[in-house]
């Protein structure tokens, strides 16, 4: 499933704290990003219609909840990141960013540690 980075904002405020209504999203999404309404209004109907989230009757209102995890969105954007531009291989991706971007000694240690794991695991 493909979500928008501007419809990832109106998911992060509902897999931070769910169920919301309108309004709460209004709130949580609206002012931070200068949008209006019916901005955030069009993001939830597409979310809707995509099955990223649904709507539920709780306590007489609408609110809404994400039906697709964090885990999942950051897996198919993750992976879709990996397919498009280092033909779904890891060590290019890791490789171009130990490249062009300092890796701290505290990254470095982790990116060995988890090394150590996979190894331990294979």
């Amino acid at each position: 499933m493909s979500i928008t980075q501007a419809e990832s904002h109106v998911m992060e405020s509902l897999w931070t704290q769910s169920p919301l209504t309108v309004e709460e999203i209004l709130e949580a999404v609206a002012a931070p990003q200068g949008w209006g309404e019916a901005t955030v209004k069009t993001l939830i109907n597409r979310l809707l219609k995509r099955k990223a989230i649904e709507s539920r009757r709780i306590d007489g209102r609408v609110r809404y909840v994400p039906i697709v995890s964090r885990a999942e969105y950051l897996q198919s954007e993750s992976q879709g990141l990996l397919d498009r531009l280092f033909d779904g291989r890891l060590t290019p991706l890791v490789a171009h960013f130990a490249k062009h971007r300092s890796l701290s000694p505290d990254e470095v240690k982790q990116l060995k540690q988890l090394i150590a794991e996979l190894d331990d695991a294979g």
